[in-house]
């Protein structure tokens, strides 16, 4: 009490409840289990909020998703129904093709250069030459040309091993019979050329008919198709090389002693073996094997012969293009065509393959005239020839350098475009297109009965072919004078269409398959076989002809400037002076100098 009295509180009093009696303390207890029960619940209330909401977002993803793919499938329906409205039917790629063609062609014709669709009106007839009624092709022997089975000796086989592809070994295969006339010898069936770039592995036999060629020449050289044994045991032939444009002396000094002492000796890489210019009787026998013994199997002739009959069905007269505007000719040749770095990387690595060829400069290769026009610029010399837009094309080529893109102009030019795949079934070609040479063949056949060839540069092909159609009647055959050409092409957009045309036509004289357009044994023999072509006594003279149409020959050669147009004064002396006095059978020499008659691209 009297600690309570001043104010001092006991320590227990501090910790002890105050005194409550049952009632109370047993409502307290009842008051704090609920409070427990609702905090438990309050907490499994919160867990069970959390869960939800959990739910809830992925269901509203799971919703939100499935709206925007719906949203984005009817959006792509409506556009896909918009440009099905709007946009024609599919239509098959040749249609694509030809529309193609047909706006480069609308092209053409709204450039100021303006070309035709037509070929205009053109004074003499594209579809034949002038004067070939007064020539004929004459390759008949000599009274004093001796006989095989006089002159050849029973002990002595001559063997040649030819090089390159199809039109290159023709030559070796041709110079190999005069060379076992020259050496009196046998000689065995050539061995073709299997290793080269275009991988053939057909035998002579697989190309040409061996019999009708052992047959033909029967009276000229004596040919086996094997080397016979000697006494029963095989003789290997001593294997030797000639130099090109070995003469008949020299086959005599070098050749003959190993022969002798041999007696079976075998030639290796044997083209352009012999000397270009031999006597007339030796002449004569290299036409006899060309344009005679030297004749297609029958298979590859009577597909050839399909071919040209396909063509000629389309059209009475057809146009045969030997294009030549593949990769590895490019490559050669040294040329550029504007293909940037690419070009040079692709073209620069094909040209490692000939060791021997040197650094060049493209840019006076094409002065010089030794770059192949581009497919355009062919197109484009034949429009102004006068070949319009209806003529039947049939393109004689491999693999276009550039593809479609690069042909694309000349299809514009001349859309009715073929080729021996687009005329042939793939089963018909079956059996020649895993052969390089007999696709060739093929190609040879078409180019040499067309109405007219044109070539693209001055290979084994071209040459052959340029020859063969002289000695047949001079078919028309235009090789491009590149030479002018080129620079006209690089001004041509500074001129009328009708300026460019006849320059054209006038570059173009001299280059047509006319005769004597090419002076006698100038060029190759093959290209230019003057020794087997005569003029025919029956027809009208030559001089009377000449002198009939010399005005007409003066008046076109020189109807616009000189050759070299850039410089034009006093252009009526030069006409006067360049007609004047000149003989009747030179007027078509002289307006071949220029031309490049010594192109060598060594490959078909």
């Amino acid at each position: 009490m009297e600690n309570g009295r001043n104010g001092v509180v006991p320590a227990n009093a501090l910790l002890l409840p105050p005194p409550a009696n049952k009632y109370q303390q047993r409502v307290e207890l009842v008051n704090l289990g609920v409070m427990e029960r609702k905090k438990h619940l309050t907490t499994r209330t919160g867990k069970s909020r959390i869960v939800g909401l959990l739910i809830a977002s992925v269901l509203r993803r799971r919703i939100l998703h499935r709206t925007l793919i719906s949203a984005i499938s009817a959006s792509l329906l409506l556009i896909f129904a918009l440009f099905s409205l709007f946009i024609p039917s599919p239509t098959p790629p040749h249609t694509h093709n030809n529309a193609r063609v047909r706006s480069l062609l609308e092209t053409h014709q709204d450039s100021v250069f303006g070309v035709p669709t037509s070929g205009g009106s053109c004074k003499n007839d594209l579809w034949s030459s002038r004067r070939s009624r007064l020539f004929s092709g004459c390759s008949i022997a000599g009274d004093n040309f001796a006989k095989a089975n006089v002159k050849t000796h029973p002990d002595r086989y001559l063997l040649i091993a030819t090089s390159g592809g199809l039109n290159q070994q023709r030559t070796g295969i041709i110079d190999a019979v005069v060379a076992a006339y020259l050496l009196n010898a046998t000689l065995v069936v050539p061995e073709l050329d299997h290793a080269s770039f275009w991988k053939d592995t057909s035998n002579f036999s697989e190309l040409f008919d061996t019999d009708w060629f052992i047959t033909f020449l029967l009276n000229d050289v004596s040919v086996v198709k094997h080397l016979p044994s000697s006494k029963g045991k095989f003789v290997a032939p001593y294997t030797m090389r000639v130099p090109r444009k070995c003469s008949p002396k020299c086959y005599e000094d070098r050749v003959l002693p190993m022969l002798v002492k041999k007696r079976a000796v075998r030639l290796t890489k044997f083209d352009y073996r012999l000397a270009n210019r031999l006597d007339e009787d030796l002449q004569k026998l290299r036409c006899r094997v060309n344009y005679h013994a030297l004749k297609f199997t029958d298979s590859i002739q009577g597909m050839g012969h399909l071919l040209v009959e396909r063509m000629k069905m389309k059209s009475k007269h057809f146009i045969a293009l030997h294009l030549r505007f593949e990769p590895d000719m490019l490559a050669f040749s040294g040329c550029y065509y504007g293909g940037g770095e690419k070009e040079k990387k692709e073209l620069g690595e094909i040209r490692k393959r000939w060791k021997n060829l040197h650094a060049n400069n493209p840019d006076k290769v094409r002065r010089h005239g030794r770059c192949p026009l581009t497919p355009e610029e062919v197109g484009l010399m034949l429009r102004a020839l006068g070949f319009g837009s209806d003529i039947h094309l049939y393109v004689a080529s491999g693999e276009i350098y550039g593809g479609d893109k690069t042909l694309a102009p000349l299809k514009a030019l001349f859309p009715n475009f073929h080729s021996k795949k687009t005329i042939a079934t793939k089963e018909e070609l079956a059996q020649f297109v895993s052969f390089s040479s007999r696709m060739a063949a093929l190609d040879f056949i078409v180019c040499d009965d067309s109405d007219v060839f044109v070539s693209n540069n001055n290979g084994n092909m071209a040459k052959i072919l340029a020859g063969r159609r002289r000695y047949f009647g001079h078919k028309p055959t235009i090789r491009p004078n590149t030479k002018k050409l080129n620079k006209l092409f690089m001004k041509k957009n500074n001129m009328t269409w009708e300026e460019f045309a006849s320059r054209v036509r006038t570059f173009q004289i001299g280059f047509m398959g006319e005769p004597n357009e090419l002076r006698p044994g100038s060029g190759e023999f093959h290209e230019n076989p003057s020794s087997c072509i005569c003029q025919n006594s029956s027809s009208e003279s030559l001089d009377n002809y000449e002198s009939s149409t010399r005005k007409n020959w003066a008046e076109e050669q020189f109807s616009e400037e000189e050759l070299d147009w850039s410089g034009g004064h006093c252009l009526q002396c030069k006409k006067q002076n360049r007609v004047k006095g000149i003989k009747l059978d030179s007027i078509p020499l002289l307006v071949s100098t220029g031309q490049a008659e010594l192109q060598e691209f060594f490959s078909d």
